[in-house]
C-alpha cells in the first residue's frame, strides 16, 4: 500500500533516519527529538527510522559475541538476531519515543514486523552495492539479514492521523515467519518511497560525505559514485547509506540529505532554506 505526496505544498511527508552516536548520547538524541518535534508541530507528517548498531555491538560484547561485517552489513546468526530484536525494537526504540515525548509530541514505537508494515526475505548477496560500483561474492551468507520486499503503510498513516510520530526500528518479519535484521538506511529509503514522502534525511555521527581531499561535499551526484567507490573514497558503512539514497531518489523522493545529528535541532529551519551542513545527494 503506497501513498501520493501531500497536496499541501507547505506540509510535507518526511522520513528521518537516525543512526550512529546520536542514539548513544543523550544530548544528541534529544537534539534529534527537538528537530523532529518541531517538524511535527509545524504540521509535517514525520516518520522516524532508526538503527542502533553501536549499542547492539556493545550488548553483543557483553554476551561474549564478536561482531563482523561484510560490505557494511552485520553478519547476523540466530543469537545475534535475537539480541538485535531486544536492543533495537526494545531499548533504543523506546528511548527515542521517550525523547520525542519530552519535547511535547506523541510518538508510537514499533518495528517493521508490527502489523506487517515491512515484510522481508533473506538478503541475497549478489545485490549488494548494485548501482554504486560495489558487488559481493554470491557465496556470502549474512544469516538473518533481510531485504524488504513488501510494505503496508496504513499503520503509519493511522499514526499520522492521530497527530503522532511513528518510530520504526529496523527489524522486519520474513515471509518465513522469522524476524530479520534489516539495514536501517535501506528501511528508511523503502519507507520514504512507500509513503510518497518529499524529503528523506539521514542523521549520522559523521558531518557528511567526504571527497578525496577530506572535505565535506555539499552536493554529491550519484553519477560520481562508482568512481568514488572504486578509488576507495567511499567505503564501509557509507556504501549501504548511499545505496539507500539512490533507491529513494529513483523511487520518487525529491530531496535526500545526509547531515550530522549534532545539528538535528535545526531540521525545521532546513526545510525553510537550504541546509548549511551535510551532503545533499542528487541524481
Amino acid at each position: 500500500m503506497t501513498a501520493t505526496a501531500s497536496s499541501d505544498p507547505l506540509k510535507r511527508k518526511i522520513v528521518v533516519k537516525i543512526g550512529g552516536a546520536a542514539l548513544e548520547d543523550c544530548a544528541s538524541r534529544q537534539h534529534c527529538a527537538i528537530g523532529i518535534a518541531q517538524l511535527a508541530q509545524a504540521g509535517h507528517s514525520v516518520a522516524v527510522v532508526h538503527g542502533g548498531g553501536s549499542r547492539l555491538t556493545r550488548t553483543l560484547e557483553q554476551f561474549g559475541k564478536k561482531s563482523s561485517f561484510v560490505g557494511g552489513l552485520r553478519v547476523t546468526d540466530a543469537e545475534t538476531r535475537d539480541v538485535a530484536l531486544m536492543v533495537l525494537a526494545g531499548l533504543v526504540n523506546k528511548q527515542l519515543v521517550q525523547a520525542i515525548h519530552r519535547e511535547g509530541r506523541l510518538a508510537v514505537g514499533l518495528c517493521g514486523g508490527d502489523g506487517g508494515s515491512f515484510m522481508a526475505r533473506k538478503w541475497m548477496p549478489e545485490v549488494v552495492g548494485e548501482g554504486v560500483g560495489e558487488t559481493m561474492p554470491t557465496t556470502a551468507d549474512l544469516g538473518f539479514v533481510g531485504e524488504i520486499i513488501r510494505t503496508d503503510t496504513r499503520w503509519l498513516h493511522s499514526i499520522w492521523r492521530g497527530a503522532a510520530v511513528p518510530v520504526l526500528s529496523s527489524i522486519a518479519l520474513g515471509t518465513d515467519g522469522e524476524y530479520y535484521n534489516v539495514n536501517a538506511d535501506a528501511m528508511a529509503s523503502t519507507c520514504a518511497v512507500a509513503c510518497g514522502v518529499e524529503t528523506l534525511i539521514f542523521l549520522t555521527d559523521v558531518p557528511g560525505v567526504r571527497a578525496a581531499d577530506g572535505n565535506i561535499l555539499p552536493l554529491l551526484s550519484l553519477r560520481d559514485l562508482p568512481g568514488m567507490v572504486d578509488s576507495g573514497v567511499v567505503s564501509g558503512g557509507m556504501l549501504p547509506k548511499l545505496q539507500a539514497c539512490a533507491a529513494a531518489l529513483g523511487g520518487g523522493v525529491k530531496q535526500v540529505h545526509i547531515a550530522p545529528a549534532q545539528q538535528a535541532k535545526h531540521l525545521a529551519q532546513w526545510l525553510a532554506s537550504a541546509p548549511n551542513c551535510g551532503t545533499e545527494v542528487a541524481l
